[in-house]
């Protein structure tokens, strides 16, 4: 009989050369174990009371599907001042102390947030996500990102695909207005701060700077006007003409 392409062959083992794999599952179930074993994460002896007080990150409220929300104030993080080393305890620390079990989304704030004063960098924040608990990455839900302005947009749209693992570039949400939040979060669960209504409200009446583009950046149309007084001037060289 010829051979052609469609042959195919069967190849059977025997029974005795067939591979134990429960040492690969028993290994498995380990890991399993420890997914949610968050003691190497905890800080009991350092004190972050001066951490707290900034409040940049708390745990504050629920969005519409009930998941905690972790509120994050960019503009009320000190990077000049805050270690990254002392900031990954205290994020850590804080997640697997306060942090319920199950699915959980984040609100972070990024309204006038100042890169040399507010910012971390990106780095040292993917250093930070990529040390957290394995489940961790799992169980967020989605990021909404309140103002986040022309820069952080290219940033996260060229690296964010390389650099954010688990899933999460997929998971951020942009919000230009905080009416946008109001649609996944229910109004008055989750504080606001003052200058974030502030700036929301300038936004509102110059959109344009959503894509880096200043409409007015010396303030001219705040100006007063002197149209009257070329006016008066017009009149005076007019009434001179005439007389002579």
């Amino acid at each position: 009989m010829g051979s052609s392409s469609e042959d195919f062959s069967v190849v059977v083992l025997a029974s005795d050369l067939a591979v134990d794999a429960r040492p690969f599952l028993s290994h498995q179930e380990e890991e399993e174990e420890n997914w949610h074993d968050c003691s190497q994460h905890l800080f009991p002896d350092e004190d972050f009371s001066d951490l707290e007080l900034l409040q940049f990150l708390r745990l504050q409220g629920c969005d519409i599907n009930g998941h905690p929300i972790l509120r994050i104030v960019g503009k009320y993080y000190p990077a000049t001042v805050v270690s990254a080393e002392r900031l990954k305890r205290y994020v850590s620390n804080k997640i697997c102390s306060e942090l319920p079990e199950g699915p959980f989304c984040i609100v972070y704030m990024h309204t006038t947030v100042q890169k040399e004063d507010n910012s971390p960098g990106l780095t040292i924040l993917r250093w930070i996500y990529e040390d957290l608990p394995s489940d961790f990455k799992d169980r967020l839900q989605t990021v909404y990102f309140i103002h986040p302005g022309l820069r952080s947009r290219l940033v996260i749209a060229t690296l964010g695909r390389f650099f954010l693992s688990g899933g999460l570039y997929w998971k951020i949400k942009y919000i230009n207005r905080l009416q946008y939040l109001w649609d996944d979060i229910k109004k008055g669960d989750i504080e606001i701060p003052e200058f974030v209504k502030s700036h929301d409200d300038i936004l509102e009446n110059r959109p344009l700077t959503d894509y880096g583009i200043e409409p007015d950046p010396f303030n001219l149309t705040g100006m007063p006007s002197t149209t009257f007084s070329y006016g008066r001037y017009e009149e005076r060289w007019a009434g001179r003409e005439y007389i002579s």
